[in-house]
């Protein structure tokens, strides 16, 4: 604090502060006493020369404040008496992180007492090929700044936040974008976007459903209730425990596979799993189980291949062009049913259209009950003939439909069960629609098609 050393004590004053490196002055302003001398310019001029204040004085702020104090007696504190210009640092040209990758948006009208399902939020950040991941930003020239002495105070050049073009990346005149879709990835301010998704630990709540367009690699358990959707192959190496999950290349799972209620698996290409429990399996291609299938609905376009200690138990099995195991079925367990040689898409639309075959039937019989009622008056007779018509005639594309599935659903007629086990009583096993219900255990058998006698064949491996 700083004023004039020789005015009385009864004299008005200034009582100076300095702040911010002597970038600014502010003064409080105490009115005369009795017979002392009021604040006046010269004053002023006096205390600002003894000061050595010559830059940025704020003439009207000092004016107005010491009228206030002179004309009413006040006293005025935090007036501005000079400011000075403080520097500008200098950014240099640098690559500035795309604010809004990874942002999840809430939904519209969202409150903390709204229900939020956090696993559909995900730690990873994915992008797409060509989004923005970067902007360039150019050079921002420094500026000197200057106290309230007239003193320069040089600027410094800063370091701002930046990152550095990485893997599969590019430049595109100002912009940096991805070259590929992929996960995001930032390592000591490199940007690279991996074609690989790799979650080193377990999925939960920490890293919400997995949902990415290559391939994934999962080294933890997959939780249940989480989600994975991946546009490539999926490697896990501990067990999944499916919710739902669509793959549209291989899985491989180093442990088993474990399904909960209507839990869904639907992979593009093959199947390489120790175990599947209490899950309905989709495939494309193989099927490659090492040790057991329980209580599951597997379906394939091309083989169910199992150890020589494998068994299956319980559920059915669709496999195109065969199964090989070491046994099915258990003593105390649920049968299993096994068919081979046919399109499962083509049996599922099958099914659909018998479906609707019994529920036009059923509104055939209804309708037929309601037309012999002697009391309808023959306007009401005419819209129900007219709707029986409809009917009969949706029956009939139905029945032509069912007709021709049938046609195609047996689709592989070579196709085999090769068991080096045993076949427990109880089994149904199904060629091309031609049925063997296994009555008495079968130990170490091939089981065919003979296409000529309509029936299978039961051959001694």
């Amino acid at each position: 604090m700083m004023g004039l050393g020789t005015e009385s004590v009864n004299d008005g004053k200034i009582i100076l502060s300095f702040y911010n490196n002597n970038l600014e002055v502010r003064g409080d302003f105490f009115p005369h006493q009795d017979e002392g001398i009021p604040i006046d310019n010269d004053y002023i001029r006096d205390l600002l020369h003894k000061a050595n204040i010559n830059h940025g004085i704020q003439h009207d702020e000092i004016h107005n404040a010491f009228k206030v104090c002179n004309d009413y007696d006040e006293i005025c504190r935090n007036v501005l008496i000079a400011k000075g210009d403080p520097p500008v640092n200098e950014v240099p040209e640098h690559l500035q992180l795309n604010p809004k990758l990874g942002k999840t948006k809430m939904p519209q009208n969202y409150d903390d007492d709204a229900t939020v399902d956090h696993r559909e939020r995900s730690s990873f950040i994915i992008v797409q090929k060509d989004q923005i991941l970067a902007r360039l930003r150019p050079l921002k020239p420094g500026i000197n700044g200057m106290n309230i002495y007239g003193g320069v105070i040089e600027f410094k050049v800063e370091k701002p936040p930046e990152v550095f073009q990485g893997e599969n990346t590019r430049m595109d005149g100002k912009f940096l974008l991805s070259s590929i879709n992929g996960q995001l990835v930032q390592s000591k301010g490199m940007l690279s976007v991996k074609e690989t998704l790799h979650v080193k630990g377990a999925v939960g709540y920490g890293t919400g459903n997995i949902v990415f367009p290559g391939n994934i690699q999962i080294d933890g358990i997959v939780s249940d209730g989480f989600k994975i959707y991946s546009g490539g192959s999926v490697l896990l190496k501990q067990t999944f425990d499916v919710t739902e999950a669509v793959i549209k290349n291989d899985l491989v799972v180093v442990g088993g596979i474990i399904g909960r209620n209507q839990a869904m698996l639907k992979v593009g290409g093959s199947i390489k799993t120790k175990f599947i429990e209490n899950c309905r399996v989709a495939c494309r291609k193989d099927i490659k189980v090492d040790s057991e299938i329980f209580n599951s609905n597997i379906y394939t376009m091309e083989t169910l291949e199992m150890g020589d200690k494998s068994r299956i138990v319980g559920g059915e099995i669709y496999a195109l062009k065969g199964v090989t195991a070491g046994a099915i079925g258990k003593k105390t367990g649920k049968a299993a049913r096994i068919h081979c040689g046919v399109d499962f898409t083509l049996e599922q639309e099958k099914e659909k259209h018998n479906n609707i075959l019994g529920i036009i039937s059923g509104k055939l019989k209804q309708l037929k009950e309601i037309m012999d009622d002697p009391s309808i008056d023959g306007e009401k007779l005419k819209k129900y003939e007219a709707l029986r018509k409809n009917l009969e005639d949706e029956q009939k594309k139905t029945q032509e439909k069912v007709a021709e599935l049938l046609g195609k659903i047996n689709a592989f007629e070579d196709a085999k069960v090769e068991i080096s086990g045993e076949i427990i009583p109880g089994t149904l096993i199904e060629i091309c629609q031609t049925a063997l219900f296994v009555t008495e255990p079968l130990k170490k058998v091939r089981i065919r098609l003979d296409r000529a006698q309509n029936r299978l064949i039961v051959d001694n491996l």
